[in-house]
């Protein structure tokens, strides 16, 4: 048959799917998600929550850290002997100190500890290039001579004086990606993984299959340094799962999940009703809503039981409609192993088809004293952090407020105050002529992770910020690059923050997929039209010195009423090395000249943020000194 006749008995409430009108010849299996884990081996903050949906309170609760993740985990395998956990991506990569330090090996060990079978290889598994990604799975030790905290520690972390090394055995779940093949097409990784599951009323096998299929985000190479996924290719995912759905039933699998690293954000509902489906404030449908992951869903064969998804870090547990019309369970889980999806599928045994779904995300709550943390992770994790300690507990600065990653105060013109801050830190490490003679400087948005803030709860101010909350903000280990641009590619590279700007880049280069704001240093200022036809929307820009008594001292007017006034004009500018090799769509920089590297980002912000520490005033990011709003949004 070309598609399975049935019809999904569907619902948000779990329930026990093996009792009642299916028990005769059905069997459930659970499957339990997360998503977007980024080496949060410790609790992220509070996560908030509607629990009683849209337009309800907020409830705010301790949440994450690996040791509840996995506590949580085990409480959702009781009563539930037909289980499986799977990760829909960004496992590792943009992790805090206490996992990045170890080049994320701590995130893969506790993974392996905690049950993790299948994992859909993400875009930031591919941070550090498709080597990395593959010792991640193999093992071994991290090269020497690079970077970074010495690896092989594991287990024996704690050993002191000196920590004995201990090879690194990589993971025992697998990475799975249909999508992402080699020059030869073979896949980087099995493109599925298949497990058998209990079913003693299948006469035939006592058994039945699920096959969970693995998709890579396609839009990688355009979002981690291209050098690191040179030579492969990222196939469309559409095509990709459909192609494998006849060779899955060849091999007896009628029950078929996708995990999928790309998703979608909610509606105009709260952001953090995690059990959402996707509907306005009005409460109907809102067709805008999960894209692009709901057209994604829209051409998969009907084949298709599931779609577990990551990347876009929200919270959703809904239903969207395939190829045919058929509405499929879609979800996912947030981020930061914040909240974790249970999936119950009913299966029925003689057919083995997906006959019915149930389920729902859950916050994985620190003070739900009915979950008792895995000691074993627990200590896993405390090893790590007393081998950090040192490191991630200096004080690198003081500051009087929250410095957000957020532009909301800014009116969404994309402008953020940890933005603002980097890209300081940027020009200030490469303004001297030595260095580089910058006179701008900017950062890709995505590369700005966190807020700078307290975590603790409740959070005090003036806060001591620590060199781990610093990193935390900005995980990546990428270098100052100082280039020589144009003012003619300056405005073009602000023109390529938006979707549509193919009409400035070379023939044949990609251009941006979605709206990617650029965090301008002080003195820089743009403004952009909302409304502006593609490679038109830049308006006004501006380039303002001062002296050392803040006063201005000269004002470049460089782009006028969309118009820029002297092409040829050139200016020194740095950005980072992600950004230079023309990532985040930004291939203009991978036209500037007379390059000069710099040191390392993280470096740069510590050394800038230094100014702030007491005895001196502590850093307010609404200082008038800052010279904001950098960044105007015009009708």
């Amino acid at each position: 048959m070309l598609f399975k006749m049935k019809k999904l008995v569907l619902g948000c409430a779990l329930a026990a799917a093996s009792t009642g009108a299916f028990a005769a010849t059905s069997t459930t299996v659970r499957i339990i998600a997360f998503n977007d884990f980024h080496g949060n081996l410790q609790s992220p903050g509070n996560f908030s929550i509607q629990p009683g949906g849209s337009g309800t309170a907020l409830i705010s609760k301790p949440s994450g850290g690996v040791d509840y993740l996995a506590g949580y985990v085990e409480s959702l395998k009781i009563g539930y002997p037909n289980n499986i956990v799977v990760s829909a991506g960004d496992l590792t990569g943009a992790s805090p100190l206490i996992s990045g330090a170890f080049h994320d090996e701590p995130a893969i060990e506790t993974m392996n500890l905690l049950g993790l079978e299948f994992n859909a290889v993400g875009n930031h598994e591919f941070d550090y290039g498709q080597t990395e990604v593959l010792r991640k799975q193999h093992g071994g030790c991290y090269p020497k001579g690079v970077v970074g905290v010495d690896t092989c520690l594991g287990a024996t972390s704690t050993a002191t004086p000196v920590p004995v090394a201990y090879p690194f055995e990589g993971a025992k779940f697998k990475y799975l990606s249909a999508n992402v093949t080699r020059p030869s097409g073979k896949t980087l990784f099995p493109a599925y993984g298949i497990k058998s599951f209990d079913a003693p009323l299948n006469k035939l096998t006592g058994k039945v299959k699920v096959a969970f299929i693995g998709m890579t985000l396609k839009d990688t190479p355009s979002i981690v340094t291209p050098t690191g996924v040179a030579g492969l290719t990222f196939k469309d995912e559409i095509q990709t799962v459909n192609a494998l759905i006849p060779e899955l039933r060849a091999k007896g699998v009628e029950s078929i999940v996708v995990l999928i690293h790309q998703g979608g954000f909610q509606g105009s509902t709260g952001p953090n009703y995690i059990n959402d489906c996707s509907l306005a404030s009005n409460g109907t449908a809102d067709a805008t809503a999960l894209e692009p992951l709901r057209s994604i869903v829209k051409g998969l064969d009907d084949a298709v039981d599931l779609v577990v998804s990551g990347h876009t870090h929200t919270g959703y547990t809904c239903q969207l409609p395939n190829s045919v019309g058929r509405s499929i369970p879609v979800t996912q889980g947030g981020n930061y192993g914040r909240v974790l999806t249970a999936i119950d599928l009913t299966v029925d045994t003689k057919s083995r088809d997906v006959i019915g779904a149930s389920f729902s995300n859950t916050v994985v709550d620190r003070s739900n004293v009915a979950i008792t943390p895995n000691a074993t992770i627990k200590s896993v994790v405390d090893a790590y952090a007393t081998n950090i300690s040192p490191i991630a507990n200096q004080v690198v600065a003081t500051i009087a407020a929250p410095v957000l990653n957020s532009d909301t105060a800014n009116g969404g013109t994309g402008e953020k105050p940890a933005g603002n801050l980097i890209a300081d830190s940027m020009l200030a490490a490469t303004s001297p002529v030595k260095f580089g003679g910058a006179v701008i400087a900017f950062t890709n948005a995505g590369g700005v992770r966190a807020d700078y803030a307290n975590k603790a709860i409740p959070a005090v101010y003036p806060y001591n910020l620590t060199y781990g909350d610093a990193f935390t903000v900005q995980p990546f280990g990428n270098n100052m690059v100082t280039m020589t641009v144009t003012a003619q590619q300056l405005k073009d590279a602000l023109e390529m923050q938006f979707p549509g700007s193919n009409c400035v880049l070379p023939s044949g280069v990609n251009g941006q997929i979605q709206q990617r704001i650029l965090q301008p240093s002080n003195g820089f200022k743009f403004s952009w039209s909302a409304t502006g036809a593609s490679c038109s929307k830049i308006q006004d820009v501006s380039l303002t010195t001062y002296d050392s008594f803040g006063t201005v001292s000269n004002v470049d007017q460089i782009v006028s009423a969309g118009v820029v006034l002297n092409p040829s004009q050139t200016y020194r500018v740095t950005v980072n090395s992600f950004m230079a090799t023309g990532g985040d769509a930004f291939a203009v920089f991978k036209l500037g000249t007379s390059r000069l590297g710099g040191a390392q980002d993280i470096d740069t912000t510590a050394a800038y943020l230094a100014q702030f520490k007491a005895p001196n005033p502590a850093y307010d990011p609404s200082a008038a000194s800052l010279h904001t709003p950098r960044i105007v949004k015009l009708p």
